[in-house]
């Protein structure tokens, strides 16, 4: 973990260059000083990264499952304090969409997991009623409930403390402003308002307008904000002996008042008018506006965008006590699911169908990135048809008009938060319908498209493949770069280049230590410890040839380098030697991948059946 976050470190520009980080489910997410230090293309190559994404301001590294432990790693070599002051400071040279998203996630990211959890929670109460399991009125129904609300109930309490820190202010302080917003002394005064005849309160002659503030977003945002502005001026102005406790005094003192006397009521009627106009045009074509977020909410979430929609779903469920963006999000998810799986079903390699099935698996739970970056979208084909399906699956239950009535990551457990407090009724089976239309459209459209590609690939293979004993290389065809023993790319001992993520090809076991290029091009990549390189043939094509596994670690020994980054090169051109003895003898695996790192460009790349390969010989096929 420590060599993969080193790594990391230094493919975003190194720790200088890291304003701030944090993480979601699946993802690092970087500000960075100068975005143009980092190395994407890099990275993309390394194992144990799945995919890099620049989006909303941010540099993404998506990791998997196991991102909390890399981020553990990673903050460990850096230090960084993320809910640092430079982490806002930073926003300001971004666009004002960047700045909206980098602020918003940042936010919400650390309370998704809770959000999940909680919502899943009151979906299992709410079958459990639907089915008389249990009764409103029983201690275990109120126990687990309570557990289950609480989260959104105090809400501007857990968002003060999140906003607080991504503003650069004292969370404590802004968690103290929340607490107030929901102290049962506020909440009774807001009661009273309710009833007639009832005596108005005043701050130093100015009415007060209370408000039921539990599970609100947008005051406690608002509030936090100004909060963290006022603070940093005090600390610069009043001495270091005072400012400790007078800055939060004053702020106390101020901020407040100000949240119930202005922001509060202004916050609460924007709220209000968002969740009305959002109303009118969901009312207005339910199915049209089904259509368009289950066929584009993956495509959101690739570029971050979805950060922006999260605050408008908690808003609705703030004023309205239930949201209907959040089941058309649900299709999306399970169509990238049925993508996954008819691939894990017709894959033969099996590498590649262990990273499908897993990736399949844990879509089921909301959690895509796998399926979408290591499955759907390297193939291209699977992706397109997932959001096909997920924008019909989604078109019906927008058309049934189907409510969620708690807040949840979109994902097999929606289902149960559809479930209205009257019961089971259409609004349920409709979103039960439009997940398995998602599911089983994507199902059956990669199949489809798989069987007919495959049998299009094996066609042309034999239309193309020449003779081995012309050695003579045409456009679509990659010569051997070593002479050695052919083995499939799924045998290698790295599961990075094992599942093909980085590009397909085939291994060789060289017994011979010298690398010559396999194409006409030039030489566009050459790392400084010699063990891999990369040819661009002037066909386009990215050939990857990497000597041995984890032969990075011997920092160049052994190994010996005679062209350069730009050299141009010919078929046979001598590249690299190296001490296959020596290596050997270190302990190292020999097995070399040579991949075409930008197999996606092409149709499919195709192994010539070959068990041994002497240099210059046909070695991999590339299908237009």
């Amino acid at each position: 973990m420590t060599e993969l976050a080193q790594k990391i470190v230094a493919g975003v520009g190194g720790r200088d260059n890291i304003i701030s980080l944090m993480h979601c489910a699946t993802r690092l997410r970087f500000k960075l000083k100068n975005i143009g230090k980092a190395h994407a293309d890099i990275l993309k190559k390394t194992p144990g990264i799945i995919m890099v994404v620049e989006s909303g301001g941010q540099f993404q590294v998506v990791i998997g499952n196991h991102v909390a432990d890399v981020f553990i790693a990673v903050n460990a070599l850096i230090g960084l304090d993320t809910g640092s002051q430079a982490a806002v400071e930073g926003d300001a040279k971004d666009s004002l969409l960047s700045r909206f998203v980098f602020i918003i996630s940042g936010i919400f990211t650390p309370l998704i997991g809770l959000l999940a959890a909680t919502g899943i929670l009151k979906g299992l109460l709410a079958v459990a009623l639907a089915c008389q399991w249990t009764t409103e009125q029983s201690g275990s129904y109120l126990l687990l409930f309570s557990a289950s609300d609480s989260l959104f109930y105090f809400f501007p309490i857990i968002l003060g403390y999140t906003a607080g820190k991504r503003f650069g202010g004292n969370p404590f302080l802004t968690m103290v402003i929340g607490g107030a917003l929901v102290h049962p002394i506020i909440l009774r005064a807001f009661e009273s308002a309710q009833m007639p005849d009832t005596t108005v309160l005043h701050f130093f002659g100015l009415p007060i307008t209370f408000i039921n503030y539990t599970s609100s977003v947008i005051p406690i945002i608002f509030s936090a904000w100004l909060c963290s502005l006022m603070e940093k001026k005090l600390n610069a102005w009043l001495p270091s002996a005072i400012k400790n406790f007078f800055t939060p005094l004053l702020c106390m003192v101020v901020i407040i008042p100000v949240t119930f006397l202005v922001v509060g009521p202004l916050s609460s009627w924007v709220s209000e008018l968002i969740a009305a106009g959002y109303l009118y045009l969901y009312h207005a074509a339910p199915w049209f506006a089904g259509v368009v977020m289950g066929g584009l909410w993956q495509i959101f979430v690739m570029f971050g965008l979805h950060w922006g929609l999260v605050p408008l779903c908690i808003n609705n469920f703030t004023v309205l006590g239930y949201d209907t963006m959040l089941p058309l999000m649900m299709p999306a998810i399970m169509a990238q699911v049925g993508s996954a799986l008819a691939i894990f079903l017709c894959e033969r390699d099996g590498s590649k169908k262990m990273v499908a099935g897993s990736a399949a698996l844990t879509g089921l739970f909301g959690i895509t990135e796998p399926a979408v970056y290591g499955v759907n979208l390297p193939r291209k084909y699977p992706f397109i048809i997932a959001c096909v399906s997920g924008a019909i699956g989604a078109g019906v239950i927008g058309f049934a008009q189907t409510k969620v009535y708690s807040f949840g990551i979109p994902s097999i457990f929606t289902f149960m938060q559809t479930i209205p407090p009257t019961g089971i009724d259409f609004t349920v089976w409709a979103s039960v319908i439009g997940a398995v239309i998602a599911i089983l459209g994507a199902f059956a459209g990669t199949v489809i498209f798989y069987l007919a590609l495959s049998r299009q690939n094996r066609s042309d293979a034999q239309v193309v493949m020449p003779a081995p004993a012309a050695h003579r290389v045409s456009p679509q065809t990659v010569a051997a770069p070593l002479a050695g023993n052919v083995v499939p790319l799924s045998s290698a001992a790295d599961a990075t280049f094992a599942s093909g993520l980085l590009g397909k090809g085939v291994a060789i076991i060289p017994t011979q230590g010298e690398v010559h290029s396999p194409v006409k091009g030039r030489v566009a990549s050459l790392f400084a410890t010699l063990h891999a390189i990369g040819i661009e043939s002037s066909d386009g094509v990215e050939v990857l040839i990497h000597v041995g596994i984890d032969t990075v670690k011997l920092n160049g020994q052994y190994f010996t380098a005679h062209v350069q980054i730009g050299d141009d090169v010919e078929v046979g051109d001598r590249l690299l030697t190296f001490d296959a003895d020596a290596i050997a003898a270190a302990g190292f695996d020999l097995t070399t991948p040579i991949l075409i790192s930008n197999s996606d460009d092409y149709t499919d790349v195709l192994p010539l059946n070959m068990k041994t390969v002497n240099v210059q010989e046909p070695l991999l096929s590339i299908i237009q």
